[in-house]
């Protein structure tokens, strides 16, 4: 052997002689221990493992793991049991005094056999989802591989499951996102594909799946978004169903412009996607060029009058302030506890209906497309009671909730809250100083409104002026008695001078949602804004709470089966300070004992509150407090298909020059004396 010749074992190394004692035991010891270092090799390459070596370490890993691929295999069986949807239960509401309230959510489910779903709808779900489904093992090991590596690196885990996945996952697993329940699914799926027929997997998995709109299984799908039975569905219509398989909340168009645009062009790819693995010809793809508009969602039974108005907000509220998804609530089985007041509620409907009975749409013109609304809140965000229309299942929109109603000079109180806190700056160089209930502003209609680098322009290259109602002059007036009396002229001029900019940032300390404020021009000091019923009356419980206030919310708490599950709650924060607080509510209270509102201080001789009317007279307003909760009651009109603002002269036959906010203030008067 030629000296420095390398080896790769080191049997080959000291050869004993046969006849040494142990030779023979001494070279199967050789041959047992690797060559590792490697004997014979100098420097790196002594720990470089040979390619003999690493071929029979891969094998020894590859080896292990199906060694344990087959443990698991063998020791999985498919349950037996389906999951809890099976017994599908209702969500119940409750009043805050714990009696039932209403019951929704029943389960939209009927099995329906496979041979009844058209042929061409099950090609259009199998494109979309699986469409080596035929063929396939039961399993992606490709989508596996992927979701381990997405779970391992804080991603997602959607995407790569088969329909045979999908369905074990859904009848038998829960939808825990980690590797136990995804090996689980796995070896379940495989055991299935090999134990069950491809189109009674496929069948059941139809029947099981989520389509959203509380439907389970494709025959409810087929009938809540095209009112038919599954088996009258077209491709179009399949392709459509199979689009919301991916989450309704995603691809239901009722949900809004932009889901509509996410169904039509998933849509568009499943038809495209059928004729690519020749399951649509080029002829029939082409007669399915307009997306089959699925019907409106169907009103739920029960929830007539201002039930569903009640349920809706807690139910939104639940989504969004819980770990409970719109699937697993439509699952059904959930105990919501509100914070709806009953006798509350039921005074507040019969305030608004008593008002109402002054309409006659039939025979005036005036009072048609007329709407009310109304909430109260209390002290400590609670949502008391609300009036959302005339009757949920004839109206679904909440007149209480609405995004699109000026809040007029019922905003006033928080640009006075606004001047009080931080002061005013008359000129651009200049400190800021404060104001008090005592300062005293120019009340005459008409007056150049300033900024501190002079007149404001208004953009049709004039100066704006002050507009008082009905044009009245009133002469220098104090800060206090302009909010008393609603005097327009010193609250723009007020704005200006804090800075429209500040009366924002201050107007959304106090509740109101930034996509309600209104264009910061002069006008935004007069209530250009259009906050809903329910944070206008949050807002105003400042003034009577010593500045503190809590976000709106109408759930207290949630259980499922008897076990409790976390609600966010929100927290007290501080709006103003107890003195800008305090000068507020005497204001408040000024108004209705000798201001705009004494009507409604002659009903309810404790209460504070604000009269509010726009410029346009588009919307009358009453918003006020007495104790711990406040109210506010608006009226406006809405043309039904535009839904623009109308003018509310004449409404319940009203001569011209009476105020908007009259029959919001006997509203709000009427609820409080009644509700105690």
């Amino acid at each position: 052997m030629v000296s420095g010749e390398p080896r790769d074992a080191v049997e080959e190394q000291g050869e004993v002689e046969e006849g040494a004692p142990g030779g023979p035991r001494r070279r199967r010891l050789r041959r047992l221990r690797p060559d590792y270092p490697r004997a014979g090799r100098r420097g790196v390459r002594r720990w470089l493992p040979s390619w003999r070596q690493l071929v029979l370490l891969a094998a020894g890993f590859v080896g292990a793991l199906t060694a344990a691929a087959v443990v698991m295999y063998v020791r999985t069986d498919i349950p037996t049991d389906l999951n809890a949807f099976a017994t599908q239960q209702n969500n119940v509401y409750y009043w805050a005094d714990g009696t039932e309230m209403a019951r929704t959510g029943l389960v939209n489910r009927q099995d329906v056999p496979l041979e009844q779903v058209p042929e061409k709808v099950q090609w259009a779900v199998l494109a979309a989802e699986n469409a080596s489904f035929y063929s396939d093992p039961g399993v992606s090991v490709k989508g596996i591989a992927r979701a381990f590596y997405r779970m391992g690196s804080g991603g997602d885990t959607q995407g790569g499951s088969t329909i045979t996945q999908q369905y074990v996952k859904n009848a038998y697993l829960n939808q825990r996102q980690d590797f136990t329940r995804k090996l689980d699914e796995a070896f379940i799926a495989l055991k299935l594909d090999r134990q069950v027929d491809k189109k009674d997997i496929l069948g059941g998995y139809l029947n099981i799946s989520w389509f959203g709109r509380g439907s389970y299984g494709i025959e409810r799908a087929a009938q809540a978004y095209y009112g038919k039975h599954v088996s009258q569905l077209n491709a179009s219509e399949g392709a459509f169903l199979a689009a919301v398989l991916k989450g309704a909340s995603l691809y239901d168009p009722a949900l809004g412009d932009e889901n509509r645009a996410r169904a039509v062009e998933r849509w568009a790819w499943i038809l495209d996607r059928m004729v690519e693995i020749g399951k649509l010809s080029a002829e029939e793809r082409a007669q399915y060029n307009v997306f089959p508009e699925p019907q409106a969602p169907q009103q739920q039974a029960g929830l007539s009058g201002q039930t569903g108005y009640l349920v809706d907000l807690a139910r939104a509220y639940l989504q969004s302030h819980a770990d409970v998804s719109p699937a697993q609530f439509d699952l059904g089985g959930y105990q919501i506890y509100t914070t709806f007041e009953k006798p509350r509620q039921g005074a507040l409907t019969q305030a608004v209906q008593d008002a109402a009975k002054n309409l006659d749409p039939d025979n005036r013109p005036a009072d048609q497309n007329v709407h009310l609304g109304a909430a109260s809140v209390g002290a400590d965000g609670r949502i008391l009671a609300v009036y959302g229309g005339p009757d949920y299942l004839k109206q679904g929109f909440n007149n209480a909730n609405t995004s699109n109603v000026p809040a007029g000079s019922a905003f006033t109180p928080l640009v006075y809250a606004a001047g009080l806190d931080q002061g005013v700056q008359r000129e651009r160089q200049g400190n800021r100083k404060p104001v008090g209930p005592s300062t005293f502003y120019d009340g005459d209609n008409g007056v150049d409104l300033q900024t501190p680098e002079g007149p404001y322009w208004a953009r049709d290259g004039k100066k704006a002026k002050s507009a008082n109602d009905d044009g009245r002059s009133w002469g220098p007036i104090s800060l206090r008695a302009a909010v008393e009396q609603s005097v327009n002229g010193p609250m723009e001029q007020l704005g200006m001078d804090v800075g429209l900019d500040n009366v924002r940032r201050s107007a959304l300390g106090f509740g109101l949602l930034p996509d309600s404020m209104g264009d910061l021009v002069p006008g935004f000091s007069l209530g250009n804004s259009t906050p809903s019923a329910i944070r206008l009356a949050d807002a105003y419980t400042a003034f009577g709470g010593q500045g503190m206030r809590t976000d709106p919310y109408s759930v207290d708490r949630v259980s499922r089966n008897g076990a409790d599950i976390a609600v966010e709650r929100p927290d007290a924060v501080r709006a103003a300070t107890v003195t800008v607080a305090a000068e507020i509510d005497t204001a408040l209270r000024g108004a209705v004992k000798d201001g705009t509102a004494k009507e409604v201080g002659q009903a309810v001789p404790d209460a504070a509150g604000k009269t509010g009317v726009n410029q346009a007279r588009t919307a009358g307003w009453f918003v006020g407090y007495r104790g711990a909760v406040a109210t506010a009651v608006s009226l406006f009109r809405m043309d039904a298909k535009t839904l623009e603002l109308q003018p509310l002269t004449g409404v319940a036959g009203a001569a011209p020059n009476t105020p908007d906010y009259t029959t919001p203030a006997a509203i709000w008067a009427a609820y409080t004396k009644a509700a105690g």
